[in-house]
């Protein structure tokens, strides 16, 4: 009978201690979540390789795969063979100015000549016609000639335009890790089709994450951007762990309180969400609940 008395007297004072520790409200509560990346395909294509895994941890610019590039390197190649048939005709053309150029050098002198021989009248007016004739049709084929080269200059930089977007395709072929983070999600597997804006896998900083909490406006005046706070998330059923965190952002305007969130005071209409940022050590997945107070103990 002692015994069992006893035990009842253990059992109301580990179950005082435990509504003691619930009563014990936290200032804010809420969720934690990462900042979530979805990678998808820029290009349509077959995927050569695909060389990740979910959980694996990836660096900011690696490549993770590569999607086929031959139809474009094949493009490339024609255009490049373009370019270099009218660069050909491009010689032929300065080719053709120089000769011209010699003519009317040619003309200039025997202008020159016969308007001194017809000043001294020992040439016509035909003759002076004629010759004058012959150096403004070499003026007017020199820069009828310069026109077709400014042309052909022309096609050859707009070759190099569309070679410069095949470039950029082919880069694009290559599916570059734009974050650090861990893959959460991976979408695709190496030799499958794929298209453009499909997504690939899904991407994020596990590192650092966010509680997303929510507070009333009377409790807007204990806390600013830049403030320390004491985070608590779940250990076990009884304890918390404890670690530090950093207010990144406040709501500017309030909203109605979500159901899945408690507040210190009894449930209030309005509240602000408010963002802390911690580092996680592996501990904290996005989702689970969290809660934080004001002032750090």
């Amino acid at each position: 009978m002692h015994m069992q008395r006893t035990i009842l007297l253990l059992s109301v004072t580990f179950l005082l201690f435990s509504c003691s520790r619930n009563d014990k409200k936290s200032d804010a509560y809420g969720n934690f979540e990462g900042t979530e990346i979805i990678v998808s395909a820029q290009v349509p294509g077959e995927l050569m390789f695909f060389n990740i895994e979910e959980g694996d941890l990836l660096g900011k610019g690696a490549v993770i795969g590569l999607i086929d590039t031959t139809d474009l390197s094949l493009s490339k190649k024609l255009l490049l063979q373009q370019k270099q048939t009218i660069g050909a005709q491009l010689q032929n053309i300065r080719s053709e100015i120089e000769v011209q150029q010699q003519q009317l050098k040619n003309n200039l002198v025997n202008q020159k000549r016969i308007q001194n021989l017809y000043n001294e009248g020992a040439a016509t007016q035909k003759q002076l016609d004629d010759i004058n004739g012959l150096v403004d049709i070499n003026k007017k084929q020199i820069a009828a000639t310069h026109s077709r080269k400014e042309a052909i200059i022309n096609q050859m930089k707009s070759v190099d335009v569309q070679v410069e977007q095949v470039n950029r395709k082919i880069e694009k072929c290559m599916i570059v890790n734009p974050e650090k983070g861990t893959v959460l999600v991976k979408y695709s597997e190496a030799g499958e089709l794929t298209g453009t804006g499909k997504p690939l896998y899904k991407l994020a900083d596990l590192e650092k994450m966010k509680l997303k909490a929510y507070i009333s406006g009377d409790q807007l005046a204990h806390i600013s951007i830049g403030q320390e706070v004491e985070v608590m998330y779940d250990d076990n059923k009884l304890e918390n762990k404890k670690i530090t965190g950093i207010v990144e952002w406040i709501s500017p305007t309030a909203e109605f309180t979500p159901k899945t969130i408690q507040t210190k005071e009894e449930r209030v209409n309005l509240v602000y969400a408010v963002k802390v940022s911690v580092h996680n050590n592996g501990e904290i997945k996005i989702g689970m609940p969290g809660e934080f107070n004001f002032a750090k103990n």
